[in-house]
């Protein structure tokens, strides 16, 4: 069964592929322009207007600026494009099924295994076994997985329902998918890598899937290049730790994780402690996968994929994999405290900068992805506090309420003839009753507000980071606070200007605005399930007295640093009903903000509008790393090329020796006259030297 779940969708990915590449006929553009609604392109082309509730004259700065799609809209669609919708979502769904089997076997019934399949390296004392292990962590990131990936697979017969490419689009959500159950699964660090450069490539080729679009270009590249820093301090992390403990199996390095307390590294004459530098090597990798504040800037631009793309990279592959695999070296974290609190501070500074950033934007899918980052930094600190369960908790529900969002969106976008700028949309939740409605139960479950999903896993990180009693837990838990308040607040902002007050796009868009296929509906449906049931149905095991029983060996936490355990036995009254108070508040302050009072917003902003500008920018990160990073790489390179490549090497090599041989060749053709005494004036000048030539040395 554990085979199958796995290497399913990798299976499905051969056969679309195979289709893609030599099925036969593609399916033929249609006759006429864009005139279906169901094309599943995020048209991006919006005007830099001002709409009636935000009144800014600023420059939008690449923000919501024109991406307008010009693909071509495919006709009918071929077998070859069925056989691989068919095949793809049919062979995910049956990988979801099974693995809520394996969830209530291994994780509800305790018996985690390990299943191997093959000697994979053996170099000297390394030895690596290509290994499946399904214990409880691993079974809890494959519902995730398996689920909102096949929400996502069936939604996407209905988005992308006259992309000409369907089958190449298919294929790499199940390469996703695979690479992402690959990472989960895997039984030491150097196939826990191989899933995990699986994912980057996957998150590249779909971010770049309609890679006519040189915004599609940059946004892939960018997302490609930012992973390799991380990824290139998660490689050292690796290596660290075999240098430490002589092993990459997870057995084995969390056995002898205890005795590493004190070892130290020597490297530049420095001695580092060993465990500490070896954890922030590993988080160094995390914060890349999962958006961290200082590698962030790829994940809003990731948006220039389409729908479907956003919503699996952001609710189950891709940034997930950065919090499971510090999950799953909790034994090792748990010795190395000063990493944890590294880890607290990174992750509370993530939750509160991108909440302040996705209260100004105006593109939906963007506004929903700073959503994600912020929510990523609850999971981050949570983490730093010990708190592993309630990290992995917030992981899982997550994973429901962030997918139904951006598959919400998706549904907006394809109702109003792929418009996502929030400025031109209102008005409409007639028009589109039941996306309206799972996005009233999306935002609550993100607001965290009682009994929906977030409340309780979102609740329990911020007691949690309360209860730990120290100066960086404390820190955590204001900032999750205040990214509280802004989250409710940007989430009511983004449903009262999508579907409330006066609509603001062309009357022609208004009037021919519906309601999606039920393909697309299915899903939605299944989402909201989630949304209302994974807090209460589920938090008894995940941070509840049955914690332990739940979770068994997958997690390891220190007797002292039980924060979870302090959550719920030493948290003031206050502390539990803070995030109720400042989520109200924010639905309060955006209601008054964008229904009663639509003019407020824009006065505001222009009272405070450095602030405002500041903060629309994203805090100048993409301008200062250009300055730092991209100006400078550029200016070298260029130099290299013109002063190194051309003027040095091809101008002394190659180019040098083809311009002087010429130049030689030109000037002994010029003793060719063809007159008979200038042959015999050369041939006397010959002989005069041959001559003295033979009295000096002769």
């Amino acid at each position: 069964m554990e085979v199958l779940v796995v290497f399913l969708p990798l299976l499905a990915f051969l056969v679309a592929g195979s289709i893609a590449l030599f099925g036969g006929p593609k399916a033929e553009p249609a006759a006429a322009g864009h005139g279906s609604h169901g094309q599943g392109h995020d048209d991006h082309g919006h005007a830099q207007i001002a709409h009636a509730h935000d009144d800014h004259s600023h420059d939008d700065h690449g923000h919501d600026d024109g991406h307008d799609d010009h693909h071509a809209v495919a006709g009918p669609p071929t077998v070859g494009d069925r056989v691989a919708q068919f095949v793809t979502a049919g062979a995910v769904l049956v990988s979801a099924i099974l693995s809520w089997v394996l969830f209530f076997d291994v994780a509800v019934g305790g018996h985690p295994r390990t299943i191997e399949l093959m000697t994979w390296i053996q170099s000297g004392t390394l030895d690596v076994k290509w290994a499946l292990r399904v214990d409880q962590l691993t079974a809890v990131m494959l519902i995730v997985v398996n689920t909102v990936s096949a929400c996502v697979h069936v939604y996407s017969i209905g988005y992308m329902a006259e992309d000409p490419q369907k089958p190449r689009f298919m294929g790499y959500l199940s390469l996703f998918t695979f690479a992402m159950l690959m990472l989960v699964t895997a039984d030491n660090l150097v196939q826990l890598f191989f899933g995990w450069e699986g994912v980057g490539l996957a998150s590249y080729l779909l971010i770049n899937f309609w890679y006519e679009k040189p915004s599609a270009n940059a946004a892939a590249m960018k997302a490609f290049l930012v992973n390799r820093v991380g990824d290139f301090g998660f490689a050292l992390g690796i290596f660290a730790i075999f240098v430490l403990t002589g092993s990459v199996q997870f057995d084995a390095i969390f056995a002898k994780a205890p005795t590493l307390t004190g070892e130290t590294l020597h490297f530049l004459s420095w001695d580092f402690n060993g465990l500490t530098i070896a954890c922030l090597l590993l988080f160094m990798g995390a914060m890349g996968k999962s958006a961290q504040l200082g590698l962030h800037t790829w994940l809003p631009d990731a948006m220039e994929g389409p729908t479907p793309v956003s919503a699996l990279i952001h609710a189950a592959t891709m940034v997930t994999a950065g919090v499971f695999m510090l999950c799953r070296l909790s034994p090792v974290f748990e010795y190395a405290p000063t990493a944890l609190e590294v880890v607290a501070v990174v992750g509370g500074l993530t939750a509160f900068v991108a909440a302040t950033i996705g209260f100004t934007q105006f593109d939906i899918k963007r506004v929903i992805a700073y959503s994600t980052m912020s929510q990523l930094g609850y999971m981050f600190f949570a983490i730093g506090v010990s708190a592993y369960g309630a990290a992995m908790f917030h992981l899982f529900t997550h994973a429901f309420f962030k997918a139904l969002l951006f598959l919400g969106a998706g549904s907006v976008i394809h109702a109003l003839h792929h418009e996502q700028d929030m400025r031109k949309m209102g008005g409409v939740w007639r028009k589109i009753p039941f996306t309206y409605a799972v996005m009233w139960i999306g935002n609550l479950a993100l607001a965290g507000l009682p009994f929906f999903a977030g409340f309780y896993s979102k609740d329990m990180i911020l007691e949690a980071a309360f209860a730990s009693g120290s100066g960086v837990g404390r820190f955590a838990f204001a900032l999750g606070i205040a990214a509280a308040l802004l989250t409710a607040f940007y989430s009511w902002r983004l449903l009262f200007m999508t579907f409330h007050g006066t609509p603001r796009m062309d009357k022609q868009v208004y009037d021919h605005a519906h309601e999606s296929p039920v393909v697309m509906l299915v899903p939605l449906a299944v989402l909201t399930l989630g949304a209302l049931f994974a807090g209460v149905g589920f938090h008894e095991w995940f941070i509840g007295h049955d914690r332990a029983e739940f979770w068994g060996k997958a997690l390891m936490v220190l007797h002292d640093h039980d924060t979870i355990e302090a959550a719920h036995h030493h948290t003031p009254g206050w502390v539990k009903l803070a995030p109720l108070v400042v989520g109200l508040l924010g639905i309060a302050m955006a209601y008054v903000g964008y229904i009663m009072m639509p003019g407020l917003p824009g006065k505001i902003a222009g009272t405070f509008r450095g602030i405002h500008q500041f903060l629309y920018n994203k805090w100048y990160f993409d301008e200062l790393y250009d300055a730092l990073f991209t100006r400078p790489a550029k200016a070298l390179g260029y130099g290299l090329w013109k002063a190194g490549d051309g003027a040095v090497i091809d101008g002394v090599g190659p180019d040098g020796v083809a311009a002087a041989t010429r130049d030689v060749a030109a000037r002994a053709s010029r003793l060719q006259s063809g007159y008979v005494y200038h042959y015999a004036f050369a041939m006397v000048i010959g002989v005069v030297l041959f001559v003295a030539w033979l009295s000096v040395f002769g």
